[in-house]
């Protein structure tokens, strides 16, 4: 099995790039989060790798991050979610605001990931919540990713034009806890946004 690649970075695309590794080209899946994180092609990258192995083909899921990587593989452990619709699943929502949505039981905000309905997201919340809270989840940061004040922020920068994973990426950035009121924590995103 294939743990993890480092090599030239010879072809990016959102959906895989290809690791060129001692003269062979690693085709490898990656997440929307991992995408941005990467250099340019010709550049040297370094991966976690999880080898999925199926009856036809042999395929490789490329991460930055070790929580990024866990995430993933707990994700395909539930029933009816595969490596594809994980990587869907991480490509629509950072993985701490993934988490703390299903340390929080928010179905609405999980089926707002395409691909993701009602059942599958109920199957997330039932089968991850206590795999989600090994993973470092405290109950406190679970309550706060849902909070009616970080929700109504999050709208205002939707409606403000900002796209979905930049805002809740300025949110997650933010300590809440020291924002007085909707206005205050609405300005320090707005601040984490522009850095």
């Amino acid at each position: 099995m294939i743990g993890s690649l480092r090599g030239r970075l010879s072809r990016k695309e959102p959906s895989g790039i290809v690791v060129e590794v001692g003269g062979v080209g690693y085709l490898v899946q990656i997440p929307l989060s991992t995408f941005y994180e990467l250099g340019q092609p010709g550049e040297e990258v370094s991966l976690r790798v999880h080898t999925h192995v199926r009856d036809v083909a042999l395929e490789l899921y490329g991460f930055r991050s070790a929580a990024e990587q866990g995430l993933f593989e707990a994700l395909i452990s539930v029933s009816g979610i595969g490596p594809k619709l994980a990587i869907t699943i991480l490509s629509g929502m950072e993985p701490n605001v993934l988490m703390g949505a299903i340390a929080g039981s928010d179905v609405v905000k999980l089926t707002g990931i395409p691909g993701v309905g009602r059942k599958t997201a109920e199957r997330m919340i039932l089968e991850l919540r206590e795999k989600v809270a090994e993973m470092g989840i405290a109950a406190g940061n679970a309550v706060s990713a849902g909070s009616p004040a970080r929700d109504d922020v999050l709208s205002a920068l939707l409606n403000l034009g900002y796209k979905q994973r930049d805002a809740e990426s300025a949110l997650a950035s933010v300590d809440e806890d020291a924002a007085e009121s909707f206005e205050a924590l609405l300005r320090q995103t707005l601040k984490a946004l522009s850095r």
